[in-house]
């Protein structure tokens, strides 16, 4: 019997192998779940020098598979690791990832980024023509992986190899692009023909994002209300809302989804002490814990305590945070920081622990287990992002009784039902203005003091389901719809 036809996922990130932030929860997630429903799924991503796979072994698969990116010779080492049945193939080139980092350190972006995945784009369509049959579909994410879909599109005109091939190209964030030079577009073996304002050219630049999104058969964003506000709003739009407004047709927002069987307070490992909706004994005890480890006050066990969970910039809003930290202490809160990003942010964070010793901690870092155990402890999440294409971690939030405030704004807005609605979930506001969010944790903390309707609320917040079954099945019907028979 022929195998299946596969949809090979090409990214940068995935959990547990490698992540900065959402990309890597859905890559993990996302193609699991189509495996799960039966498809024929397959990931290939760097093999990064900084690389989880301590339960996942790795085996050489191919040896210098010939990639011609940037001479001649250049050649890849492909390896495979098996993921709960599904085949993840690893690309593999020391000078371009075996770094400390993944993209960039605290001194900028790496200053060959557009090779690096110039060359990881390249080797996706060589491991492509080394599988048994070419994929139905390559599902590309991001400006790291959008070269492939223009790669195809013009393979596809003189290889028929790659006719019944289709692609798509999921935008994570907008506002991250690949934008380089134009002297490196010449270079990357795209046809001179592709610079042009309906390809990669962008105000004489090469932007990586902007030829996915115009040679993708689809693209996809990660909510319905971000692919509305990024062909409405130049402030979402960052540029490109021109190209995806002229591509309207084919533009798609599907909801990402949660994985639960990772985040989920009933069976966690991270936590000291697993709960339900029901169980708030259990949350106390995490909270009472996340107190103890984090040095605050047991004084706050009687107080509601605030989480932040993000990158420290200004995106996520965390200067707003900072803004108001002063009157929201006046309210007689605790606050939890964990993230890293901007230095400027990360010294405030640091510099307030003093400011308010036993009420304050920050952590400038990112670590898994700390986040789960963050999610758990706190009372309230706060998510004031001036955009978010979707958010994962108010979806987490909602799951472990931690209701947000949160902007309304992209996958926010599509995630939330804001207090006083009588199924509300969490609270929102409407604009990125420190007064609005301050009124809003306002109306959380008043809230959070009337025990009966607090608990209501949080019980609502912890029987959402956004799984990513019902993604993947949107995904199915985008795969179909493009004519691939997966």
């Amino acid at each position: 019997m022929p195998p299946k036809p596969l949809i090979l996922f090409a990214s940068s990130e995935m959990y547990p192998f490698s992540k900065t932030g959402g990309l890597g929860d859905v890559l993990g997630a996302l193609p699991l779940a189509l495996h799960r429903q039966g498809c024929n799924t397959a990931v290939v991503t760097p093999l990064y020098g900084r690389l989880n796979t301590s339960e996942y072994p790795l085996h050489l698969l191919y040896s210098d598979c010939p990639v011609g990116y940037p001479w001649a010779p250049i050649t890849t080492d492909i390896y495979l690791a098996d993921f709960h049945g599904m085949p993840v193939y690893f690309i593999h080139r020391d000078e371009y990832f075996d770094r400390r980092f993944y993209y960039n350190t605290y001194r900028g972006d790496y200053f060959d980024n557009c090779e690096r995945f110039i060359f990881f784009s390249r080797a996706v369509l060589e491991l492509s023509r080394l599988l048994e049959t070419p994929p139905a579909v390559i599902h590309a994410s991001d400006w790291q992986t959008a070269l492939v879909p223009a790669y195809l599109y013009f393979a596809r005109m003189s290889d028929p190899a790659w006719r019944d091939t289709r692609t798509v190209l999921t935008i994570h964030n907008l506002a991250f692009q690949g934008r380089f030079s134009s002297r490196l577009f010449w270079t990357s073996g795209l046809p001179p023909h592709a610079w042009s304002m309906d390809g990669a050219e962008y105000h004489g630049d090469f932007n990586l994002l902007k030829a996915g999104i115009a040679y993708s058969d689809m693209v996809t964003t990660v909510s319905p209300s971000y692919a509305r506000e990024i062909r409405v709003s130049a402030e979402c739009g960052c540029g490109l809302e021109g190209i995806l407004t002229k591509r309207s047709d084919h533009v798609r927002g599907i909801l990402n989804g949660a994985d639960y069987d990772v985040w989920d307070p009933r069976d966690d490992r991270y936590l000291p002490c697993c709960y339900g909706a029901k169980d708030a004994e259990g949350k106390e005890s995490c909270k009472s814990e996340l107190l103890k480890e984090l040095g605050l006050s047991d004084e706050l066990m009687d107080k509601p305590v605030l989480g932040f969970i993000g990158r420290l910039r200004e995106q996520k809003g965390i200067d707003l945070l900072l803004d108001i930290l002063p009157e929201l202490m006046k309210l007689d809160v605790g606050m939890v920081v964990l993230g890293e990003g901007d230095i400027v942010y990360e010294e405030q964070c640091l510099a307030a622990m003093e400011d308010y010793l036993g009420r304050f901690s920050a952590r400038v870092s990112y670590t898994e287990d700390l986040a789960h155990r963050i999610q758990a402890g706190c009372d309230i999440f706060l998510m004031p992002s001036r955009y978010e294409p979707c958010g994962l971690t108010q979806i987490y939030a909602l799951r472990y009784g931690t209701p947000p405030v949160a902007t309304a704004v992209g996958g926010l807005s599509d995630t939330i039902v804001p207090y006083p609605d009588p199924e509300a979930t969490g609270f929102t506001f409407r604009e990125s203005e420190p007064e609005q969010f301050l009124e809003a944790i306002r109306q959380a903390v008043t809230v959070w003091q009337d025990h009966a309707a607090w608990s209501a609320l949080r019980e609502r917040a912890m029987r959402q389901e956004f799984t990513w079954d019902k993604a993947a099945h949107k995904y199915l019907d985008v795969y179909h719809a493009l004519g691939a028979a997966v």
